[in-house]
């Protein structure tokens, strides 16, 4: 499908929630995915524009939206909270609306206005089955096998969660990468390193399958929420104090529900020059 204007191809914006950055593709007037190259020159952070993840706006016949996502390294990603929530905060701008569903491949997720500059989405239940996550084998997936015996969840895509006594005592870029890889995880994983501060309140680092070190992450947040819940840490209402700020979690009987800010920071296109590097 061929755009109607061919420089609609090269536009671009940039958004980012709580340092969680994106770079966003509208293509809901045609145009075709980015390819594997092209994600990850877009996602250099010296050379291109820099992004932790990558999200494309499509039609569609059942919500305002389809989305599909990418990581830094070209991998694809079946959802991202905090993209969600910015490309929902985008929509409803756009569109005065104060509410809207978005498609992903999670499946078709809520979102409304929260007040007081904040976008909530309903992120849908997470999946704790081994199958689901998935994990490599049958396990009780509250407490893995893995030093420090992390609470594996799913969002859609695969978490593993730490609970640790000071999340500034680990060193992250090794830990990170040590994790994502393990041979638990198939599809390799998001890593979280959490500490308990109260029952209603977690500090919360992140290493992120396929882009590293992140300020935050929607989809970990959640998760870590859940994880938290599950092992009687905290109850299933949290605040979640992340390198980038902080952000609400709330596991009702309908799914996980994540409130935070959002922020547009430049809109852009690409040049000629960009595009025939690739």
């Amino acid at each position: 499908m061929a755009d109607e204007n061919p420089s609609s191809a090269r536009r671009f914006f940039k958004m980012h929630g709580l340092g969680n950055d994106f770079v966003v593709l509208d293509r809901r007037a045609g145009g075709s995915l980015p390819g594997t190259d092209l994600v990850r020159a877009l996602g250099d952070r010296h050379r291109g524009v820099g992004f932790d993840q990558l999200a494309v706006i499509l039609p569609d016949a059942e919500a305002e939206a389809r989305l599909m996502f990418y990581n830094a390294d070209g991998s694809p990603s079946a959802t991202c909270g905090n993209a969600t929530r910015c490309i929902a905060r985008y929509l409803m701008d756009e569109t005065g609306a104060d509410r809207l569903s978005l498609r992903t491949e999670r499946g078709r997720l809520d979102c409304a206005d929260a007040g007081g500059g904040l976008t909530g989405v309903n992120m849908g239940q997470p999946l704790t089955g081994w199958a689901e996550i998935p994990l490599a084998r049958a396990m009780d997936t509250l407490e893995l096998p893995i030093a420090g015996a992390p609470t594996a969840t799913g969002m859609g895509n695969p978490h593993c969660t730490f609970f640790v006594p000071d999340v500034a005592a680990v060193d992250l870029a090794v830990f990170g990468p040590e994790h994502e890889h393990h041979p638990l995880f198939p599809e390799r994983t998001n890593v979280q390193i959490a500490q308990v501060i109260g029952p209603d309140h977690l500090r919360m680092r992140v290493w992120e399958r396929g882009t590293g070190i992140t300020l935050a992450s929607g989809s970990s947040s959640c998760a870590t929420a859940v994880a938290a819940a599950r092992r009687g840490l905290t109850g299933r209402q949290v605040t979640i104090e992340l390198d980038g700020g902080t952000i609400g979690i709330d596991w009702r009987e309908d799914g996980v529900h994540m409130t935070g800010p959002t922020a547009f920071v430049f809109a852009g296109e690409l040049t000629d020059a960009f595009l025939g590097s690739l």
